[in-house]
C-alpha cells in the first residue's frame, strides 16, 4: 500500500472547558429529546417522518412547501 492510499487521521486539539461543558449539555438535550420523542403516541394516519413545524417545510408526495 503506497502513501497515497493510506487515510490520514485528523489530529485532534484539546477543548476547552466551555467546549466540553457545551458538548456534554448538548447531549443531554439530544437524550431527553430523544427519550421524549420515543415516549409520544404513534400518531395513526400521519404523513410520516419528521416533524414538519421542527423542520421548517411540509412535504408532501414530493413537492415541500414553506410556511
Amino acid at each position: 500500500m503506497s502513501k497515497d492510499n493510506q487515510e490520514t487521521v485528523p489530529v485532534r486539539r484539546a477543548l476547552s472547558a466551555a467546549a466540553e461543558r457545551a458538548l456534554a449539555e448538548a447531549e443531554a438535550r439530544r437524550q431527553t429529546y430523544l427519550a421524549d420523542e420515543a415516549n409520544r403516541p404513534k400518531e395513526l394516519g400521519g404523513r410520516g417522518g419528521k416533524e414538519p413545524v421542527r423542520y421548517g417545510d411540509w412535504e408532501v408526495n414530493g413537492l415541500a412547501s414553506d410556511f
